[in-house]
C-alpha cells in the first residue's frame, strides 16, 4: 500500500495514545487518507520498527532474539516492552516499508509518565531508526510533536533536526471532518492483535485555557463534538468487538454539554461494553455540577474503578496564583469530598466505583519549600478524613515553547528546587500514598479480571482494564494476556502484591 501510519504513541494533557490505549491521532489520519485516496492504510508501531531493526541487525532465529512478550524469557530477565506492541503487519514489515510511498509519523509526549508495557518513541530515536533503515519514501511528521514533545519531565522540549522530514504537518481536522474520519479510521483496530482501550474524544481546548505550563490552548480553541457523532464512532468499534472505552480526549469531561445523555446512550445502546471510564476533570466543575447530576450519571452508567483525574497541579496558593491554575485548595478539597460521597462504594470487581485522582506538578512559577508543606497539609487532611484518592501523579513539568511558563521563567524553578524533588515526592509516597493504598484495597481484597502484562524475573505484573488501573505484582510467572482474580496480600508504595485465586 502506498500510505503507512507509524504510531510512535502520544500522551497529551487531554489524550492518551500509549498502549494499551489507542489514541485518536492515527485513527483520524487513517480515515482522512482512506477518504482521500480510496484505499486501505497500513498501520505499524514504533515497536514494529524497533523489532525490525533488531531483526535486520542480528540474524533472527540464530541470535536468540524472540521479539515481544515471549514465554522464553529467562527468569532473570524482564519483558522487552520496547518491542511489546507489534501489529499484525510485523510479519510482512519489510514489504510494508518497501511499498510505502508516504510514511506518516505520529509522535508526541507532552505529559510525560511511566508506562507499564510500552515505550513511546522520541524524535531523535525515530529519526535515527528511519535513517538506519534507509527508507526511500516521503516522510511526514504529525501529531502533538508538531507543537513540541518531551518524554521526560523536568526538561525543555526535545530538540531534533526536523529537516529530515519532508514536511511537519498538523492535520487540524474540523469536527465536521472527524465525523467521517473517525468511522473510516476505526478499521486500523483490525491490524492490532492485542487488547486496546479505545480513547474517545468529546471536545478540545479548555474553558479557562490559561495554566502557565499547558500546551493545550496553543493547539486548540474550545469546541465539542456532536453527541451523535461520538455514539456512531463507539458503535463502529463495538461492532468490531471492542469492549473497552475511555471517554478521555478532553480537558474536562464535565464541560461536555451533553455529558449525562452521552453516557446514558452509550450504556443503553452497547450493553456488552465491559469497561466505560472517563479521564480529565476540572475540580471546579465537580463542585458546580448542579444537583451532582454528572457525577451521579458517571457512577450509574460507567463501570467500577473509574477515576476523575483532577488537574489540581498544586495546593500552594502562591503557585496557583502565579500559574493561573484552575482551582483553589478549598475547591479541590470539596471536589474530592463530593466524588467520595457518590463514588467510594466498593463494586464487584474489588475497586470503588468512581474516585478522584490528583495531579501534582513540580517546577512551576513561584514554587518554594512552602509548596511541599502546602501539598502535604491538604493531602494529610484528605487522608485523615478517610477520603479516598485512587492515585497521586507527581511529575516535574516539561516546558514547551509558546507557553507562558516558557516565556516568563523557563526552567528557573526546576533548577532552583531540583535538589528537593526526590525528598518532596518521597514524603508524599511514604506518608500519603502508602496508607491511602491500604485503605483503598485492604489486604484480602479480591481484584477481579486482572490482566497480566509483563514479567520481571519470576514476578508477573498486571492490572485491570481501565483509566488508571492499580498495578498488581504476583510472584509467579502467570500467563501474559490472560485475566486472573487476585487476592491482595501486601502493599508497595503505589502498587499491591497478591496471589491468584
Amino acid at each position: 500500500m502506498a500510505y503507512t501510519i507509524l504510531d510512535c504513541y502520544t500522551d497529551e494533557p487531554a489524550g492518551l495514545g500509549v498502549p494499551p490505549y489507542l489514541g485518536t491521532h492515527p485513527r483520524y489520519l487513517a480515515g482522512y487518507l482512506k477518504e482521500k485516496y480510496n484505499e486501505e492504510i497500513d498501520y505499524i508501531t514504533i515497536d514494529d520498527l524497533r523489532a525490525y531493526k533488531v531483526a535486520e541487525t542480528i540474524a533472527a532465529g540464530r541470535s536468540g532474539w524472540v521479539g515481544t512478550r515471549t514465554k522464553n524469557i529467562k527468569p532473570s530477565q524482564k519483558t522487552g516492552i520496547k518491542t511489546y506492541n507489534l501489529t499484525k503487519n510485523f510479519s510482512r514489515i519489510k514489504d510494508v516499508l518497501n511499498e510505502t510511498k508516504t510514511l506518516f509519523v505520529i509522535l508526541g509526549v507532552q505529559t510525560p509518565g511511566k508506562y507499564l508495557s510500552a515505550v513511546p518513541g522520541t524524535l531523535n530515536e525515530v529519526i535515527a531508526l528511519l535513517k538506519e533503515l534507509n527508507l526511500r519514501c516521503k516522510k511526514i511528521l504529525t501529531g502533538p510533536a508538531v507543537f513540541g514533545t518531551q518524554l521526560y519531565g523536568g526538561r525543555f522540549f526535545e530538540k531534533a533536526d526536523l529537516s529530515f522530514f519532508d514536511s511537519v504537518t498538523d492535520f487540524d481536522f474540523s469536527y465536521d471532518d472527524i465525523k467521517d474520519f473517525a468511522i473510516k479510521g476505526s478499521s486500523i483496530i483490525k491490524q492490532i492483535p492485542d487488547l486496546r482501550i479505545v480513547e474517545i474524544e468529546t471536545g478540545h481546548g479548555c474553558r479557562k485555557g490559561k495554566c502557565s505550563f499547558c500546551i493545550e490552548p496553543i493547539k486548540y480553541s474550545l469546541g465539542f463534538r456532536e453527541k451523535e457523532d461520538i455514539i456512531a464512532e463507539v458503535s463502529e468499534f463495538y461492532k468490531s468487538g471492542i469492549e473497552y472505552f475511555r471517554i478521555g480526549k478532553q480537558s474536562d469531561f464535565y464541560a461536555y454539554p451533553k455529558a449525562v445523555e452521552l453516557l446514558e446512550e452509550i450504556r443503553k445502546n452497547f450493553p456488552g461494553i465491559k469497561v466505560l471510564h472517563i479521564d480529565n476533570v476540572d475540580p471546579v466543575s465537580v463542585v458546580n455540577d448542579k444537583d451532582n447530576r454528572i457525577t451521579k450519571a458517571i457512577v450509574k452508567y460507567c463501570t467500577a474503578g473509574n477515576v476523575a483525574a483532577l488537574g489540581i497541579e498544586s495546593f500552594d496558593p502562591v503557585v496557583i496564583r502565579e500559574n493561573c491554575l484552575n482551582s483553589t485548595p478549598e475547591m479541590s478539597y470539596k471536589a474530592i469530598k463530593l466524588l467520595n460521597k457518590f463514588g467510594s462504594e466498593r463494586e464487584d470487581n474489588g475497586m470503588p466505583s468512581y474516585l478522584p485522582g490528583i495531579n501534582l506538578v513540580f517546577g512551576l512559577k513561584g514554587e518554594s519549600k512552602n509548596t511541599s508543606n502546602e501539598n502535604l497539609l491538604w493531602l494529610k487532611r484528605i487522608l485523615n478524613e478517610s477520603l479516598l484518592v485512587r492515585r497521586i501523579n507527581i511529575r516535574q513539568v516539561a516546558i514547551f515553547e509558546g507557553t507562558p511558563l516558557f516565556k516568563e521563567c523557563g526552567d528557573k524553578f526546576l533548577r532552583k528546587n531540583r535538589r528537593y524533588y526526590w525528598k518532596w515526592r518521597n514524603e508524599i509516597r511514604q506518608n500519603i500514598d502508602f496508607p491511602m493504598l491500604k485503605k483503598l484495597v485492604p489486604a484480602g481484597t479480591i481484584l477481579k479480571d486482572v490482566r497480566m502484562e509483563i514479567y520481571d524475573g519470576n514476578t508477573a505484573f498486571g492490572r485491570q482494564i481501565g483509566t488508571y488501573p492499580l498495578i498488581v505484582g504476583v510472584k509467579q510467572r502467570l500467563e501474559l494476556g490472560k485475566f486472573y482474580n487476585i487476592k491482595v496480600t501486601s502493599h508497595m508504595l503505589r502498587s499491591v502484591v497478591g496471589v491468584a485465586v
